[in-house]
């Protein structure tokens, strides 16, 4: 994708400078629509304020209004460095068992997956108890960058148990877990799973492009499969701009 900032003019030949409508709405208006037309894509920069309001010959404070006005909404997000941004389509997510990286394409996503760790180590009493394993059992500790359309969505954060040991980075990067899982013969049948939420901590707000100590969606899943074993227990966070997860509620 192109990093110049994208402008495009032909929405605001046609304002209305003496009207009862005010201009700063008018032009938030016609962003908005070019925004959900797909006019303006994803991911897409504007130009800045000052340009902006040369461009359209009207003063900066009405820019930045409009400009606050798709903020407010959720469809444009200021980055330090980078300037003004479209953001990427919200993802929600059915809460079934499912990965995200299945998710995502299934929704029409490119999903991305970059390996920020993978160590081979031994069960501490809180690993060894999600997993079922005896404490000091090898197994493999693996956290990963998941992004959507090139925008960072997700820290994910998973054990397996010693028979998976032989994962490697290149595999994860190119597959979703549940997807390697299945290939080596595992049905995944029942997961525990808890849905919160929290603040970033450590390198998560760097990780997610967002203000350190921005909020988080999080999910803890322990998958079993037929026989009853875990084959995995995991904890992701997620952007809350970007996700959210879906569920129906059926009265007993």
């Amino acid at each position: 994708m192109s990093t110049d900032p994208v402008w495009p003019e032909e929405i605001f030949t046609d304002l209305d400078r003496s009207g009862p409508v005010p201009l700063y709405f008018q032009i938030s208006s016609r962003l908005e629509r070019a925004i959900r037309e797909g006019v303006i894509p994803a991911g897409a920069r504007l130009e800045n304020e000052i340009s902006i309001g040369e461009r359209l010959g009207l003063s900066r404070p009405t820019v930045r209004r409009a400009i606050q006005e798709l903020v407010n909404k959720g469809l444009l997000v200021r980055r330090r460095g980078i300037g003004t941004q479209v953001v990427q389509a919200r993802v929600s997510r059915p809460v079934e068992l499912t990965s995200l990286h299945e998710d995502l394409t299934r929704a029409g996503h490119r999903p991305s997956t970059r390996v920020l760790s993978l160590e081979r180590i031994a069960a501490d009493e809180h690993e060894a108890q999600r997993l079922q394993v005896e404490p000091g059992t090898e197994i493999t500790r693996l956290r990963r960058l998941r992004s959507t359309d090139g925008t960072p969505m997700a820290v994910l954060e998973n054990l397996l148990p010693p028979e998976f040991t032989d994962i490697t980075a290149e595999t994860l990067e190119a597959h979703g877990l549940y997807e390697l899982l299945r290939k080596r013969g595992v049905t995944i049948k029942i997961a525990n799973q808890v849905i919160g939420a929290r603040r970033t901590h450590g390198d998560e707000h760097e990780l997610l492009d967002i203000p350190k100590g921005s909020p988080l969606l999080t999910m803890d899943r322990v998958a079993f499969d037929h026989g009853g074993r875990v084959i995995e227990a995991g904890h992701h966070c997620y952007r809350p701009d970007l996700y959210s997860f879906e569920t129906t509620l059926v009265s007993r």
